[in-house]
């Protein structure tokens, strides 16, 4: 799979290096041509491409070692001094090399266009002529090495922020799910040994079921998101639970526009808050509880989901009951979706208490 994307890459960064030379060329073989032309010694434009071309395919063959160089040697840290020495000294051996290699194309090419000279006159005048332009060659190669360098290792540093943000996410919401589990389970337990003095077998009943919703919540305990109709097949096995416990003292009632069904909700989002609204609301008072379940999309791309009971309604002493369940889900909220999402508890339609929460679905 490395070497796959390995060869992806320089399948796109060979044609992209030669491009970058080649266009630098172009540029300096269309000032020469134009300048040649202005002082009254006219170029072909056939002949200053080539003459540019080979100027320039010569810095970039060199520009590949010296940009090697500059990522072993970066002029960073304590021995700065020594770093800029050894730049130095391979500066001049760019310039020399590139001037050995241009004069050696010179006399190569000397009796096909008809300009023979000796080799030592040839190696003299490119030296006069390019010796510290190809230093300054040199020195924009090992900037530019240095920056790519730099951006490279910003990008890095930034992958890595992203990924352990991440996966400190991912733990704090697993954190979050462990808690509200014993959580549930304890509550769940505490109901089953109530009901066992009044009811053995419907409390046999009810471990059944609890073993069959435990070992549903395993399967996805992993799952940070579920579909909604999935979490809402979760709810129904624990209402299905509390309405053993409850009898006719619980009814639940469903407004869920068909629509929502597919949207990704946070998993296990609605069951604290239901067992909170029976536990808090309903389970204290003798009349017949209700509780009312909505899903809908008030605007697109948002989901609201609402959780309403009939109960004794919020304490007047506080303006929110927080509970474990609550409490896990603002956070749990927060930690999915930052501002994107809202969670508020208002007083309920029939007295009691409406939690509702909005996210991106």
């Amino acid at each position: 799979m490395a070497d796959q994307r390995t060869l992806r890459n320089l399948g796109w960064q060979v044609p992209a290096y030669v491009g970058l030379w080649t266009l630098v060329g172009l540029a300096f073989a269309g000032q020469h041509y134009l300048t040649s032309a202005k002082v009254g010694a006219p170029v072909g434009w056939g002949g200053a491409v080539a003459g540019a071309l080979a100027d320039w395919y010569g810095f970039g063959l060199l520009a590949l070692p010296a940009a090697a160089l500059a990522s072993r040697f970066n002029l960073g840290g304590r021995h700065w001094r020594l770093r800029l020495a050894v730049h130095g000294v391979a500066g001049t051996l760019f310039s020399l090399l590139w001037i050995l290699g241009r004069s050696v194309l010179a006399q190569v090419s000397g009796p096909l266009l008809g300009t023979e000279k000796p080799f030592s006159e040839v190696l003299r005048y490119v030296l006069v002529a390019t010796f510290f332009f190809n230093m300054l060659v040199y020195w924009v190669v090992v900037t530019g090495a240095h920056a790519l360098a730099y951006y490279r290792s910003f990008r890095e540093r930034e992958r890595r922020v992203l990924e352990l943000e991440a996966r400190l996410t991912a733990a704090r919401l697993h954190a979050l799910q462990m808690q509200l589990n014993p959580h549930f389970l304890f509550n769940a337990l505490n109901g089953i040994s109530t009901l066992m003095y009044r009811d053995v077998d419907a409390a046999d009943s009810m471990l059944v079921k609890l073993a069959e919703l435990l070992r549903h919540a395993l399967d996805r305990s992993q799952q940070q998101t579920v579909p909604l109709r999935e979490e809402l097949a979760f709810l129904d096995r624990y209402l299905a639970l509390e309405q053993m416990r409850f009898s006719d003292r619980l009814e639940i009632r469903r407004e869920i526009d068909p629509g929502t069904l597919s949207a990704s909700v946070p998993n296990l989002i609605l069951q604290p808050l239901v067992e909170n609204a029976i536990k808090h609301g309903l389970e204290p008072q003798s009349r017949p509880g209700l509780i009312t379940l909505r899903a809908s999309r008030p605007a697109p791309g948002r989901l609201r989901l609402e959780i309403e009971d009939n109960g004794r309604g919020l304490p007047t002493e506080s303006p929110a009951r927080i509970g474990i369940g609550t409490a896990n889900c603002r956070a749990r909220l927060v930690q999915l979706y930052g501002r994107a999402a809202t969670f508020e508890l208002e007083p309920g339609g029939a007295g009691g208490v409406r939690a509702v929460m909005e996210i991106p679905g």
